[in-house]
């Protein structure tokens, strides 16, 4: 294999961010550091990037992608998906997603879920893919802490 899955480290989070500003996964009402800290805060261990080795070192790491997981107790969730564009299609974003549902499994979580915009038919193919259902839900949502 040509990355490795492994949890965020701090060191990471300029790249994660930079990776979720080019794959555009962030907004303005939502700061991806912000984001990171309050996941650091709870879970951490279902922070995964996935990294391969730079041409100049392999001490060094590049981060090809990530996913952050959640498990509330009932079901658990998928979030900032995300592959860097030179290494789409090679697997990477699959491994991760197996990677987080393993590790939600071993949590006793019975059902993952995930939100996709609306329009976004290639992303809910790759779901399709590896056997999610599609199902019609109305989302509401309510900011309790301004980012800005």
């Amino acid at each position: 294999m040509q990355w490795i899955i492994r949890a965020f480290q701090d060191s990471d989070t300029e790249a994660v961010v930079a990776l979720w500003q080019a794959a555009g996964l962030t907004r303005p009402w939502n700061d991806p550091h912000l984001d990171i800290a309050r996941k650091r805060a709870v879970q951490p261990e279902l922070f995964l990037v996935a990294a391969r080795p730079t041409a100049g070192s392999a001490a060094e790491e590049a981060v090809i992608g990530t996913v952050m997981a959640g498990y509330d107790g009932h079901r658990g969730w998928l979030y900032y998906l995300a592959t860097a564009e030179s290494a789409r299609g090679q697997g990477v974003a699959r491994s991760l997603v197996q990677e987080a549902e393993q590790l939600l499994e071993q949590m006793g979580c019975p059902k993952v879920q995930l939100m996709v915009r609306e329009g976004n038919e290639a992303v809910l193919g790759f779901y399709d893919a590896l056997g999610y259902e599609r199902f019609t839900v109305a989302n509401t949502g309510k900011r309790l802490v301004a980012d800005a």
